[in-house]
């Protein structure tokens, strides 16, 4: 049993191997408690789903993810990766603005022939469309990609104005500006 002691603690009402009952006072942690429910929820509905012959499981197989990406920043450039096995180069549709990049494909289904069943198929088939924003402003006039082995790499060169810049300030003179990490000492 629980008491409600004040807005943070509970008591609970333990019962001693000798037969006795103690009362111990816990630290209530209502959101913890919530997050414990979403995750056995979670472990609920996945459990039930290959339960399903028809309903869940199709509607399982046929969604179609996103591509997993890989975001990183060098000084000069942003390196986009991008996960997509299973099509062609030429049937992605990549465009570039300064701030995001927009991924466009379609996993197609095989023909089907004739004489042949198919009695479980987990593929999944459709289009699919990610827009991934950008930490900094691009040159998308200069983006670069290569697409080796289901693996699309994106280069995108930052714009002048939002690589590193470093200023040496001067006692009493007006700062000057230098790009890069360069600095001289004298």
């Amino acid at each position: 049993m629980y008491r409600l002691v004040s807005p943070r603690y509970i008591q609970r009402s333990i019962q001693n191997p000798s037969g006795g009952n103690t009362m111990s006072l816990m630290r209530w942690q209502p959101w913890q408690e919530l997050e414990t429910v979403r995750r056995q929820l979670d472990q609920l509905f996945d459990e039930m789903a290959p339960l399903s012959r028809e309903g869940l499981m199709t509607t399982v197989n046929r969604a179609v993810r996103v591509p997993a990406i890989e975001l990183k920043a060098t000084d000069t450039e942003v390196i986009l990766k991008a996960e997509i096995p299973g099509i062609e180069g030429k049937d992605l549709d990549i465009q570039v603005t300064r701030d995001a990049v927009a991924i466009k494909g379609e996993y197609q289904t095989e023909e089907k022939s004739e004489g042949h069943q198919i009695y479980r198929s987990e593929f999944r088939y459709g289009s699919f469309h990610r827009v991934i924003p950008l930490p900094v402003e691009v040159d998308n006039e200069q983006a670069k990609a290569d697409f080796t082995n289901g693996v699309l790499t994106l280069t995108l060169p930052k714009l002048t104005a939002d690589r590193h810049k470093v200023v040496k300030v001067a006692i009493g003179t007006a700062p000057s500006e230098t790009l890069g990490a360069e600095s001289t000492e004298g």
